[in-house]
Formats: C-alpha cells, sequence, structure tokens
C-alpha cells in the first residue's frame, strides 16, 4: 500500500502548499483509491493534487475521520469535480451531501477486504485500518479519541504496525512500543517527543510525503 500525503501544517516536496488541516491519499492494491480527509480549503487541495499528479476522477471514496473543519473543509471543492464517489462518516458527522453515497459509520465496518474502520469512537472520530503483509497500518485524523481506544479498536483487525496522521496532545508515548513505524502529522503536539523517543520509528510527515509499505 501507499499512502501520499496531500494536506499538512508542513511542506515535504518543494513547490507544494502547507496549510492547518490534514488529508492523504491511500492506494491498495486490488482496492479503490481512498482519500482520508479533505484538508480545510479546497483549493489547497485540489492545488497539492494536481501538483503531485493525483487526479480526483481516479478516486472512488473518501473517508472523513471527523467533522472539524481543518478536516472536512476541502470536501465540498472536491465534490464539485468529482460527486461520483462514496463517502465514509462518522455517524456524529451531519450535512454531508453531494455525493453519489454517503455510509454513516457508528462501529467497526469491513469496507474492503483488507480495508476497515474502527467505527466512530467516543462519540466523534473514526480511523482507517489497513491490513498489510507487515500489520495494520493504522491512519488517523487528530486522535482525539484516547490512543488506548484507537490502538484497540484496530487491533481487532491484526498487530498494529504503523501510525500515520495526527496525534493532537497524546503524550502516553509507551502505548506505541510495539510499532514499527510512527509518522505524526498535522495537530501533533509532540512531535520532538516522539522523535527522540523512537528515532529508528519515526518518519517525518509533510505535503508531498510518500509511504509505502
Amino acid at each position: 500500500m501507499k499512502i501520499t500525503i496531500v494536506y499538512d501544517n508542513t511542506v515535504y516536496q518543494r513547490g507544494l502548499k502547507s496549510d492547518w488541516g490534514f488529508s492523504c491519499l491511500v492506494e491498495v492494491e486490488d482496492t479503490p483509491k481512498i482519500l482520508f480527509d479533505t484538508g480545510t480549503r479546497g483549493s489547497i487541495l485540489l492545488s497539492n493534487m494536481q501538483k503531485l499528479n493525483i487526479d480526483p476522477a481516479s478516486i472512488d471514496e473518501v473517508f472523513i475521520s471527523h467533522a472539524h473543519f481543518d478536516h472536512i473543509g476541502g470536501l465540498s471543492a472536491f465534490l464539485d469535480v468529482k460527486s461520483d464517489v462514496t463517502i465514509y462518516v462518522p455517524v456524529s458527522a451531519r450535512g454531508v451531501r453531494g455525493a453519489k453515497e454517503v455510509i454513516f459509520v457508528s462501529e467497526p465496518l469491513k469496507i474492503h477486504e483488507s480495508v476497515f474502520s474502527t467505527g466512530e469512537l467516543d462519540h466523534i472520530e473514526q480511523s482507517l485500518a489497513v491490513k498489510t503483509d507487515k500489520g495494520i497500518v493504522l491512519i488517523v485524523g487528530c486522535s482525539h479519541p484516547k490512543m488506548a481506544h484507537i490502538l484497540k479498536a484496530a487491533s481487532q483487525f491484526g498487530k498494529v504496525y504503523a501510525i500515520v496522521g495526527g496525534l493532537h496532545g497524546f503524550s502516553e508515548f509507551w502505548l506505541f512500543e510495539d510499532l514499527e513505524l510512527i509518522c505524526p502529522t498535522h495537530c501533533t503536539q509532540h512531535k520532538a517527543e516522539i522523535k527522540s523517543l523512537y528515532p529508528e520509528k519515526h518518519i517525518d510527515s509533510g505535503v508531498g510525503k510518500v509511504i509505502v509499505f
């Protein structure tokens, strides 16, 4: 599988634009492409996608972690150019429309053979779990639920191998001891501490970063 960060607070690849928010493209073999979250501003999302040679027409599904504007703000602009998509949103989200189909997620859900939602956790947020040969790659939006809850929910699909995404104020660093790869993005408040504690596991993020598993 491959993850391409298209919206983040920092830039990894020159020529792209950073902004407060998060989005990444998730590509899994024999599975439709999934846009995970849509950042804050559609103009930045679509511009970064164009510069990264990501065609919105090639995306068939959108996965929204939670309804905060820095994760869903670019959705309407994306739907203006590709409305023929299925959107997975946590059940607490409201007002999502304009797509071919909107699926509200409350419980853990198998989306494809190797792609799962943790279900909405702590009444706010869902995360995406992808089963790979190395284990579960967990993609998170902001980690508003307790990290212990997120990891437990993801572990029902297999051993969690990696985590990519916003970690907000997460500071229970020992919970990452068994992970093999950590890529903190967006709202993570303790990036320096995580990198210091897990230098061999840590991967820098930023718009344009591509991670292949």
